[in-house]
């Protein structure tokens, strides 16, 4: 039986915390749609397949000044197609400059089919991300 949304999202969120630096892109289908529509001006807001994610992440993740080190799953919506959930959810994370803790909410729509991510749409709050990488 292939993995739900719910599984898929709760397999990603494990793998920011166990996985520091490293971005694998399992759960991602190989022409998944990744969408940031409220990333900043000049960052890329669209991925249009998995290789063309991670050869943007890997890099980006590596360099990232903090840690992740905590994911917490505020709410879990569904929604009238059982292959889309709504996830709200909190990253929290060590700066890797001057240990500082800092929080950054996000939502993401997430479409799943036949056991991998085909649709990403992460909605992040870019003002409490810079504030913490800062």
């Amino acid at each position: 039986m292939d993995p739900s949304p719910r599984d898929l999202f709760e397999r990603m969120a494990d793998e920011w915390v166990t996985r520091p630096g490293e971005v694998t892109g399992d759960q991602f289908a190989d022409d998944v749609v990744i969408e940031m529509p409220f990333a900043p001006p000049g960052a890329r807001g669209r991925f249009e397949s998995r290789q063309d994610f991670l050869d943007f992440a890997r890099p980006q993740r590596a360099a990232f000044p903090a840690r992740i080190d905590g994911c917490r799953i505020i709410a879990v919506h569904d929604t009238a197609d059982p292959g889309t959930i709504v996830v709200e959810y909190e990253l929290s994370g060590i700066s890797l400059k001057d240990g500082a803790c800092s929080t950054a909410g996000f939502v993401v729509v997430l479409t799943a089919k036949d056991g991998r991510i085909t649709r990403w749409r992460e909605y992040q709050n870019v003002a409490a991300m810079q504030r913490a990488l800062a």
